[in-house]
């Protein structure tokens, strides 16, 4: 550019600017926003978990109205904007990505980066997202972090791709190698199917730990509060051809718990060859999960299929020192559902196997 082309451009922004218009010259600098550091330890969540047994129960920041009453489409028109990827640009095996909380997703929760035994508060702000032009201009104050989605080298190095979600209650996902999501974990079940309404937990702080270049295992906590119960959590999440996470917690009940579900399992199922007549659909399958199997305590494997009452049933497995329960998705072959854009053949299935003696239950 020559000197006098430069007088006119800086002439032409002094007028612009005059006229009330503000020139962009640089583009916005990549990255979220981290708060002040401070020291990292797991015993401090146990710590605030213990405390918040011990005091009256608070819930979470709540969502404004105007968010929570986003439609579907509307709520779809607004993403995470992938320059703001936390850890990325670092040599971190994990990065994360962020949700925005509104419609099914009612509360704030709080997210820390952990690096070298510091934790740091992601800072939330729209910046972070991107939208389509007919996104409403709603309040930023009026919504919050929803939960989050760990990337990693799952399929290719090199290549950073999702593999397990925290978003909503205390409810987690993950894949394996080639899979779709599918079912869901969850951090604890609290009257489900029982006198009374279901309880549902709230993950209400994260911590996400960076992790080493190369590191197969990454490391996540969180703390979990309700009405009933506040809890610590850790997930030390291991991705590959099966995905796996050693989990951890340390329960503070406020009240005595009655009904309590010990690693849950969530899962969706419409219909299979068992009640295939019941519903006119072109498919020959809809579910995530096609039956609950269980390795008890005296080695035999129980194999439940799952249906679809038209009334809430129960069933119960008494068993002393269980070695293994779960919600699988045996159907593995694109013909045994029809389904071109769903791939129920490729949704995960979920193996829990206790740490220790868990003793008599159902």
């Amino acid at each position: 550019m020559t000197d006098l082309s430069r007088r006119h451009v800086l002439g032409l922004i002094g007028a612009l600017s005059a006229l009330g218009f503000a020139p962009v010259l640089a583009e916005e600098a990549a990255g979220a926003t981290l708060g002040p550091a401070t020291p990292f330890d797991v015993e401090i969540i146990v710590a605030r978990a213990r405390g918040l047994a011990a005091a009256p129960y608070a819930p979470p920041p709540v969502v404004s109205q105007d968010w929570l009453g986003l439609s579907y489409d509307d709520f779809r028109g607004i993403w995470f904007d992938t320059r703001h990827t936390l850890f990325r640009g670092s040599p971190s095996a994990v990065q994360a990505e962020f949700f925005v909380a509104g419609l099914y997703f009612p509360h704030k929760i709080t997210v820390h980066a952990v690096e070298m035994n510091q934790s740091r508060e992601v800072q939330f702000g729209l910046r972070l997202f991107d939208t389509t032009d007919q996104f409403p201009a709603l309040p930023e104050d009026g919504t919050g972090f929803a939960g989050f989605r760990l990337l990693g080298e799952l399929e290719a190095r090199d290549r950073f791709q999702e593999y397990a979600v925290f978003q909503g209650a205390s409810y987690f996902r993950a894949i394996g190698r080639g899979q779709a999501y599918g079912l869901s974990a969850r951090g604890l079940a609290l009257n489900t199917a029982a006198d009374g309404p279901e309880e549902f937990p709230v993950f209400r702080d994260f911590w996400i730990e960076a992790a080493e270049p190369g590191a197969a295992e990454v490391t996540v906590h969180a703390l979990m509060d309700s009405p009933s119960v506040a809890g610590a959590y850790s997930f030390k999440i291991t991705k590959g051809a099966t995905t796996e996470m050693t989990v951890s917690a340390r329960l503070f009940p406020r009240v005595d718990l009655a009904t309590v579900g010990i690693a849950p399992g969530t899962s969706m199922f419409l219909f299979s060859d068992i009640n295939r007549t019941r519903f006119d659909d072109f498919r020959e399958a809809v579910h995530d999960s096609d039956g609950l199997l269980i390795l008890n305590g005296a080695g035999e494997s129980l194999w439940r299929p799952l249906t679809n009452p038209k009334a809430v049933e129960v069933s119960a497995f008494a068993d002393m020192s269980s070695r293994g329960f779960g919600l699988m998705q045996r159907a593995r072959q694109p013909g045994d559902y029809n389904d071109l854009v769903a791939h129920y053949e490729r949704r995960p299935s979920l193996w829990v196997e206790p740490v220790g003696d868990w003793g008599r239950a159902r």
